[in-house]
């Protein structure tokens, strides 16, 4: 186990006191997924603006949507692993460097082979950061705090969101798409020298001698069941949330918004899953991550289907705003149950593996939403799709509620042994 930059203790009358180190080092870490997400939800603000300038089918332009969550798939996996072996720091600061480097290469591209080929490169980088920060936060914190601390990282994620689409407003209309992309430099310049003095060097060897490692003990009799639940559900999760993220401002200027209202839209989805991510921390501190998940999972599955009601515009809004809080929230949770679940040896690994294997949906929602739309059949399509997989995710999570309980505090199943 680690050392970290200093002691967790407590007052007199109980209060947990974190060393400044951690909290610096947990700050860090989520600035670091603020730009992940910005990285992430950035092409859906210039899906349209990419077919104007190369004269790509709807049908193309998910097809190099999916390529950077096909890059992400490869990255969760391999860099969980890396972390729970080399230790968390070089994972996460890894992570960056390649997500950077080459999100910002985007901006050059001349063409969509190359700008698929950087996007599937980009993808491992971003694919790789969330598990590996989450890893690292999970760590410098106690175990009560494990489940907000886990929910409120990926807050980083729509906050990001919505950055890419504050920003696309004014730059996309005046300098087009490709500046978008070079915003991807600052973590490089501004944020890994700030790592690599702040993060806690780590290493896990210690913990290893309790047990098997890697995906051998994760796939144990132990652990497999959940293992395979866990996944499971953040495919449908991460298809809904995606998928939205994705094709949004598309699907509202099918509707007949121009491009700055259907950037509004989507700013209204992040701004969501960004509320999501405080008002489902509170929940799964209060009543646990997964029956909040529970919850949370269906308002966002009924809330996109209710869109086939064809609401006025403010409700519109709202509905997106619940669509956020929803599939985003939802996300965290199990992200914060994960990095609850497993033991310390495991958990980079155990968050490497459900967001890896969750990437299936990624990779399929802006495929599959790309084919809806040359297929004719329309934005209530999408809709349909992301809000049964919402409500597919509830379902699962319900499984897992009542299969695997979790404790009140910390979204720990009690059968674990540390």
């Amino acid at each position: 186990m680690h050392k970290p930059n200093g002691v967790v203790s407590s007052t007199s009358d109980g209060h947990i006191v974190l060393p400044r180190g951690n909290v610096i080092a947990v700050i860090v870490c989520w600035m670091f997924v603020v730009f992940d997400g910005y990285d992430l939800i950035v092409y859906g603000n210039v899906i349209s603006s990419l077919q104007d300038e190369w004269g790509i089918s709807s049908a193309t332009a998910g097809t190099l949507g999916s390529l950077a969550f096909v890059g992400m798939m490869i990255g969760a996996v391999l860099a969980g692993r890396l972390s729970d072996a080399i230790g968390r720091k070089q994972a996460v600061i890894g992570c960056v460097v390649v997500l950077s480097v080459f999100t910002a290469l985007c901006a050059i591209a001349p063409g969509p082979a190359v700008f698929g080929i950087l996007r599937l490169i980009a993808g491992i980088g971003l694919g790789g950061l969330v598990p590996t920060s989450n890893a690292l936060a999970a760590e410098l914190v106690p175990n009560k705090w494990r489940a907000a601390v886990a929910t409120m990282m990926m807050s980083g994620v729509p906050i990001g969101g919505s950055i890419a689409a504050l920003v696309g407003i004014p730059v996309i209309p005046h300098w087009g798409w490709r500046p978008m992309f070079l915003f991807a430099l600052i973590p490089l310049v501004v944020l890994v020298p700030l790592a690599l003095r702040t993060l806690p060097s780590t290493t896990t060897k210690a913990d290893q001698k309790a047990g098997a490692s890697g995906f051998t003990a994760l796939l144990g009799s132990q652990f497999r069941l959940i293992s395979i639940m866990f996944a499971a559900v953040t495919i449908v999760t991460l298809l809904a949330w995606y998928g939205l993220g994705t094709w949004l401002p598309k699907l509202m200027q099918g509707e007949g918004t121009d491009l700055g209202s259907a950037l509004t839209f989507a700013l209204a989805l992040n701004l969501g899953a960004v509320a999501g991510s405080f008002i489902t921390a509170w929940g799964g501190v209060r009543y646990g991550s997964v029956p909040t998940s529970v919850i949370a999972a269906a308002i966002a599955g009924v809330s996109l289907l209710a869109l086939l009601l064809d609401p006025p515009v403010a409700v519109v809004y709202l509905i997106f705003v619940l669509a956020g809080v929803g599939t985003h929230g939802t996300q965290a949770l199990i992200i914060a149950a994960v990095a609850s679940y497993y033991p310390d040896h495991l958990r980079g690994t155990a968050l490497g593996w459900a967001l890896g294997v969750g990437r299936i949906g990624a990779v399929a929602a802006p495929q599959v939403g790309g084919w809806l739309l040359a297929a004719g059949l329309g934005a209530d399509s999408n809709f349909i799709l992301f809000g049964i997989s919402a409500l597919v995710s509830s379902l699962l999570l319900t499984v897992i509620w009542k299969k695997f309980p979790t404790s009140h505090d910390a979204a720990r199943v009690p059968v674990m042994a540390h």
